[in-house]
């Protein structure tokens, strides 16, 4: 089974269950705490991706960690089941898939957006709230500066991708005029 596919359903599990509790948003938060804590520390990360280590000592030191770090029964008690299972290495696909999935269940989707120059915060409100009209969906931008666009901008709303860049509309004309 593939990594994303076992991330996706351990994330739907620990939403369910955070959700179930009324604390969907702090379960994510308290995720992304200990996804760092994880990313932070070499050792630890090693201890989470060496095949080396036994399932049930990955269980117990992690288990160690996540009570020094406070974390909560819910976090504590689903990492241990993770760990058990030899699945610890799918910890980071499991956090992103754990957003994933909150905020399609939120309604919320992002929207990449790559432009030339920075959009000021009148125009990036504006590409927000026609974005949502369109989608029927909350949207959050993600941005980031690509020159090799020269001028407007491209944005992709999961597999949609509209593209409004000079760099799009010279490819189009180009297209154009090599099959006349």
């Amino acid at each position: 089974m593939s990594r994303l596919l076992v991330a996706r359903r351990y994330a739907k599990v620990l939403l369910d269950l955070g959700e179930k509790a009324g604390k969907a948003k702090e379960t994510g938060q308290e995720l992304d705490r200990i996804a760092a804590l994880v990313e932070s520390n070499a050792d630890l990360n090693r201890l989470a991706l060496s095949p080396l280590v036994t399932p049930k000592r990955k269980s117990e030191v992690f288990d160690a960690v996540l009570t020094a770090a406070n974390a909560s029964d819910l976090l504590r008690r689903f990492f241990k089941v993770v760990a058990e299972a030899g699945r610890l290495d799918c910890a980071m696909a499991i956090r992103q898939a754990f957003h994933e999935l909150a905020d399609a269940r939120a309604g919320i989707v992002e929207a990449k957006v790559a432009s030339a120059q920075p959009l000021s915060e009148s125009q990036a409100q504006a590409l927000s709230q026609a974005l949502a009209k369109r989608t029927g969906k909350t949207i959050r931008l993600a941005f980031r500066q690509d020159p090799s666009l020269i001028g407007g901008l491209r944005v992709q709303v999961g597999s949609t991708v509209l593209d409004a860049s000079l760099r799009g509309k010279l490819a189009q004309i180009k297209q154009q005029l090599l099959t006349v």
